[in-house]
């Protein structure tokens, strides 16, 4: 199953990898097909009770997606069975969506990536676009089939993942490295965005030489991504930024930055991207780690 097996639009085919991301119009032609899941990660984890689209799942980012114990993220063996309860096999095309322009959706998104998951997609707009739209929403928790998912053979840490040893590295060296948080967290004036509780970490401020790129300048009005041509002047242009060398996104615990990841990774075509998901409040609780303000 690929979702370039329809009518795309000009905007999709202009972006580096236009087979993972479908609009709504797709969504809700292929929301009962047995190849596909629709799935629904969200910050607010009550609004898929509230509503959502028919034979969607619902993946917690914390519940389902973090360890119970170490900080860190679940292992083989659970992804293994959270997909399987969920009903998705290795072939199944998942295609993610959610609140806030998508960050939780791309967030969840990225874990499967660690999971070595290939069949992947997000619903350009998310769960907003949806709405606004005045499409079909249902209450009722949608009860897939259950499938065997084979354990993955290893997480694609290396690969997709930053830890705070390479993300010092990274600093010392002066490579590409980019903070997607608001103005004043990247300033050390606040801690958190605005309208949360300033609680979580001792320190505001930056990594040391990290530009300054807030994930919200990829998105429009609508929720959606922006444009190919808009999102490479941002990007290539404005930072200057080379998509042939290595980049390391972050923001406060990674799920801001999985957006940012996803745009470079996918939207854009950067060679290699990882997200640094300790992200602010590991760099800016750990003793003895230099900051930046201003």
């Amino acid at each position: 199953m690929s979702v370039v097996e329809y009518e795309m639009s000009a905007k999709f085919k202009q972006y580096a990898h236009p087979e993972v991301i479908v609009d709504t119009d797709w969504v809700d032609a292929h929301k009962g097909d047995p190849k596909v899941r629709i799935i629904e990660s969200n910050e607010d984890v009550l609004l898929y009770g509230i509503g959502h689209i028919s034979g969607a799942v619902h993946i917690d980012w914390r519940r389902d997606l973090q360890d119970d114990v170490v900080r860190d993220y679940i292992n083989p063996e659970r992804f293994a069975k959270l997909c399987g309860k969920n009903g998705i096999g290795p072939d199944t095309l998942c295609v993610f969506y959610g609140d806030k322009s998508n960050w939780w959706a791309c967030y969840t998104l990225w874990v499967f990536q660690l999971f070595g998951h290939k069949q992947i997609a997000i619903m350009d707009g998310g769960r907003d676009k949806w709405l606004a739209e005045g499409r079909l929403v249902v209450k009722e928790a949608a009860s897939p089939e259950k499938t065997i998912y084979p354990v993955p053979s290893k997480r694609l840490d290396k690969e997709i993942r930053s830890f705070f040893e390479e993300t010092l590295v990274f600093s010392e060296r002066k490579k590409q490295l980019v903070d997607v948080r608001s103005v004043g967290e990247y300033k050390g004036e606040i801690t958190h965005m605005p309208e949360y509780p300033q609680e979580g970490v001792l320190r505001g401020g930056h990594v040391p030489h990290a530009i300054h790129c807030p994930w919200s300048r990829a998105a429009n009005t609508d929720k959606t991504f922006k444009s190919y041509d808009e999102l490479k002047q941002l990007y290539e242009g404005e930072l200057a930024l080379n998509v042939k060398d290595e980049t390391i996104v972050y923001c406060r615990i990674g799920e801001r930055s999985s957006h940012t990841w996803f745009v470079l990774t996918y939207l854009l075509g950067f060679k290699k991207v990882r997200n640094y998901d300790g992200s602010w409040t590991e760099w800016g609780n750990r003793v003895g780690v230099p900051i930046e303000k201003g």
